[in-house]
């Protein structure tokens, strides 16, 4: 049986009701959430033997976390506990044309404060044959690189495919950490990298030739990232598979969806989804790792399989309030037939 380890944060995270202004409200939405838990969620709600690598603080808040994951069959035996807080960010939800924003409230959180040797990773990483990080995990402080880094050293010598979302976040990274070396280190020991244009120039200085992004909107063209994918895997040689998230956006409200998929001879390309009404576009990039690495367990001969399930579950999850995706193996195979018709199933 297939199971995963994904190691990261998971936070409190407090939204306005609805689409409120930070400055309307007054009481918040409680969503419990964090890239590398949105992923494990995603894939025990996939039924695959998933495992969340933490650590939380022995408090109330602390507890509450621990149960939205238990209660999402989320493994959670290897988290630890211990430090003074849980991180918290805050989200105030966009619309058409005013974007989404958030607040980090992550400084001296328990997982910022994570040290090397604290995590026993061979007993972990026994009978494991996954293991997923982001790079939302290493901005947060050197000690949480550190221990990010001896994980994937440790997975890596035990044979374990590992994989990344480099998840760049302009709002992290104020330790004073070197963010190119770190990164290319940490990715260096990867087999699956996903990630979008603008964390490949961010943390790699990596650019699609001859497209100036930032004039693209909503006419993303998937055959404009195939230079993209292919320095990545010359920059990253053990790399067997690159991937893009394709999001063109028309609107807060309106954005198309799409991906590809490198593996080093031939690029894959998933079709094109028209989300017109997003209810929550965070977690998004999440499901499409969770979708993904499902679908590579699960299609392990057919790419065009993997990317299309792991586009169509990440469409899905717009459609979900909070930060996990909640969707079924059958919701997203009907909507992979070509079935986007959300008719009522009675």
């Amino acid at each position: 049986m297939n199971k995963v380890v994904t190691f990261g944060e998971i936070m409190l995270r407090l939204s306005p009701p609805g689409f409120l202004r930070f400055s309307q409200t007054n009481s918040f939405d409680v969503v419990y959430g964090g890239g590398e838990s949105n992923v494990a969620v995603s894939l025990a709600n996939f039924g695959i033997d998933v495992d969340f690598v933490s650590r939380l603080p022995q408090n109330d808040l602390g507890d509450c976390a621990l149960m939205e994951l238990r209660k999402r069959g989320v493994n959670t035996q290897n988290i630890l506990r211990g430090g003074d807080r849980l991180g918290i960010y805050f989200l105030e939800t966009g619309a058409v044309s005013r974007g989404s924003k958030v607040v980090y409230d992550r400084a001296h959180s328990s997982v910022s404060e994570i040290q090397p040797k604290m995590v026993n990773w061979k007993k972990v990483f026994e009978g494991v044959q996954w293991f997923h990080w982001t790079g939302i995990t290493p901005a947060i402080s050197q000690s949480a690189a550190d221990t990010c880094l001896e994980a994937v050293k440790i997975a890596s010598s035990l044979g374990i495919t590992i994989s990344t979302d480099l998840n760049y976040r302009a709002k992290l990274w104020k330790y004073g950490g070197d963010r190119e070396a770190i990164m290319t280190e940490l990715t260096s020991y990867c087999d699956i990298i996903l990630g979008n244009e603008e964390d490949a120039e961010m943390h790699f200085g990596i650019q699609p030739e001859g497209l100036d992004i930032t004039t693209q909107g909503n006419e993303v063209k998937a055959s404009a990232f195939l230079s993209v994918c292919q320095q990545m895997m010359e920059k990253f040689p053990k790399a067997k598979k690159v991937i893009t998230t394709l999001r063109g956006s028309i609107s807060a409200s309106h954005n198309t969806w799409a991906g590809v998929l490198y593996d080093g001879n031939m690029m894959y390309e998933s079709p094109q989804y028209q989300i017109t009404d997003i209810v929550d576009r965070v977690g998004g990039g999440d499901s499409f790792m969770g979708g993904l690495i499902y679908g590579l367990l699960t299609y392990p001969e057919n790419d065009q399989n993997a990317l299309n399930f792991a586009v169509a579950a990440s469409c899905l999850k717009h459609t979900i309030k909070g930060d996990a995706n909640l969707v079924s193996i059958a919701e997203v195979e009907k909507l992979m037939s070509g079935d986007a018709s959300g008719r009522v199933a009675r």
